[in-house]
């Protein structure tokens, strides 16, 4: 493990990055089973979803380190190399929280003593590196077939992760939500028309054993109130803004209290103090502009994320690139409906910058295109920015406005 400790320190030394993933990298090349070895039975549980994987993941740890030592990949590192290096940093925990890449559970829940699965939500992303939708919910069902005895913490408002979870030995159900139902139009064992009212969806057409395909019934819940748990109603106060954190609260609570045995109250103290989930709801100073950055990477994202601009700020920018990491084929642009965002001075930026500009112009959005989103920031009124970006212009912007922030 020196070598890949080694790569970690330089990589992090030199700024070339977090360190999150080339440690693990070299470790696997050294020894393809040093998953398992370095997981031995410590007890783990795993986080995976299209969206709030890494927001669940740091609330999930926060909980749980309220009764335990927690080994946790907290940057978002969730494919192979990113949980090897989690798990070589957290040696001495005695348990491990994980967030996990969809296509990734499969081999990792049998890899690693995996109790608990937490199921969020599944829709459309980058189709030319994930593929279609109903691929990915097939592969998570068979690795809850695969590990019977591993307790599913699923989202019911879901329609997809309810299939995953629908024959489940152990499972817990949780309404957490559901913002978005492109995807979901239709039931993915059947193909029959989903059905949906106000607190209820349900297949026209029967499964093949003849069962109906229907919502469960939580035994946890997020309301506008607060949280609905087994024993009563408990205050949620996050520090996080949204609905969709509420959900991710809801499940990252509900899996430390029902897998974990960690103390309701507890749990709920540790979810509320997160605030700032890699930089993200993070915000930067920079000259007379007080900066709020807001990451979203697929269209459920994006549709959840624009539900938390402040339009009573007194700028925004939209950043847009397009390359592997975000998924080339810019196409999910047309499925995202931008709203009206007021007397609000818009700035379409990024690499794809004037692929965003066009779909502004069809939603009647007045704008300006700057590609640099420094430069577009900076062009906005004095006063408070709302940055939206996707994956690579959010990483990009960070860094160069922290860079900056050093030099002055």
């Amino acid at each position: 493990m020196t070598a890949a400790r080694l790569a970690t320190f330089a990589s992090r030394a030199t700024g070339r990055g977090a360190g999150g993933m080339i440690g693990g990298l070299v470790a696997r090349a050294i020894d393809p089973n040093i998953m398992a070895q370095l997981a031995g039975e410590r007890p783990a549980v795993l986080v995976t979803g299209t969206n709030g994987k890494s927001t669940t993941t740091r609330m999930l740890a926060a909980a749980m380190r309220t009764k335990y030592q927690v080994a946790t990949n907290d940057g978002g590192d969730n494919m192979d190399a990113g949980i090897v290096s989690a798990l070589m940093a957290g040696a001495d925990a005695s348990h491990i929280v994980l967030e996990v890449d969809e296509l990734h559970v499969p081999h990792v829940a049998k890899s690693i003593n995996t109790q608990a699965l937490v199921l969020l939500n599944l829709s459309r992303d980058q189709l030319d590196r994930v593929g279609e939708i109903n691929k990915i919910e097939r592969a998570l069902r068979g690795a809850v077939e695969d590990n019977p005895d591993m307790l599913v913490i699923a989202n019911c408002d879901d329609v997809l992760m309810t299939s995953v979870a629908y024959d489940a030995e152990n499972v817990i159900w949780v309404s957490a939500g559901a913002g978005w139902f492109g995807d979901s139009v239709s039931c993915p064992r059947t193909g029959g028309h989903i059905v949906r009212t106000s607190d209820d969806w349900y297949a026209v057409k029967k499964l093949a054993d003849g069962r109906e395909f229907r919502r469960p019934t939580p035994i946890w819940a997020v309301d506008d109130n607060g949280m609905v748990t087994p024993t009563g109603e408990k205050e949620l106060n996050l520090s996080l803004p949204g609905r969709a954190n509420r959900g991710n609260a809801t499940q990252a609570v509900s899996a430390a209290v029902e897998a974990f045995e960690v103390n309701l109250d507890d749990a709920i103290a540790a979810a509320e103090q997160v605030a700032d989930v890699a930089g993200r709801y993070s915000t930067i100073h920079r000259g007379n502009h007080e900066i709020r950055l807001l990451l979203a990477k697929n269209p459920a994202g994006w549709q959840e994320a624009l539900s938390m601009i402040d339009r009573s700020a007194d700028g925004l920018v939209i950043a847009t690139n397009g390359q592997v990491a975000d998924g080339v084929d810019m196409s999910w642009l047309w499925d995202v409906k931008f709203e009206d965002f007021e007397d609000l001075a818009v700035k379409a930026a990024g690499e794809r910058g004037t692929d965003l500009a066009v779909r502004l112009v069809y939603a009647d959005i007045t704008h300006e295109l700057i590609p640099d989103p420094v430069q577009a920031i900076d062009s906005c009124p004095p006063g408070r920015v709302e940055v939206l970006a996707n994956y690579t212009a959010f990483r990009d912007l960070k860094k160069a406005l922290e860079r900056q922030e050093k030099e002055s």
